[in-house]
């Protein structure tokens, strides 16, 4: 819990007695500081429970950043065992899909570049 609730709690408590003693005396001035000091403990106790919720906020994406972190290698390791498992049922299959993904990298390194067409200038 944030300091700024516990303050904001007890000016907002302090200004409701304080608002109600200028109720029961009759007295307008000390209800009017009583409902102010009350307002001023309100938007401190928001404030402090804006505080709150984004200090949650920030420790749940650590926490969960560090989780993917964590099950990552298990994750890569769980997809290589797949694609082992795959390529030792089908290896035709795998060795066509390789020859192919090797056909394309070799035709798009082995191309020349696009150039820009020729930019005819007239001088005159």
């Amino acid at each position: 819990m944030d300091k700024d609730r516990i303050a904001g709690s007890a000016k907002d408590f302090a200004g409701k007695v304080e608002s109600t003693t200028g109720d029961m005396a009759g007295d307008a001035k000390t209800q009017a500081e009583g409902r102010v000091r009350e307002a001023a403990g309100t938007v401190q106790n928001l404030y402090g429970q804006a505080k709150d919720v984004a200090r949650d906020a920030t420790d749940a994406a650590v926490g969960y950043a560090k989780d993917a972190y964590e099950n990552s290698g298990d994750t890569v390791r769980s997809g290589q065992h797949a694609v082992a498992k795959t390529v030792q049922e089908n290896p035709l299959g795998a060795l066509l899909v390789a020859g192919g993904i090797g056909f394309a990298l070799a035709l798009l390194m082995t191309r020349p570049p696009r150039r820009p067409p020729p930019r005819w200038r007239y001088y005159g």
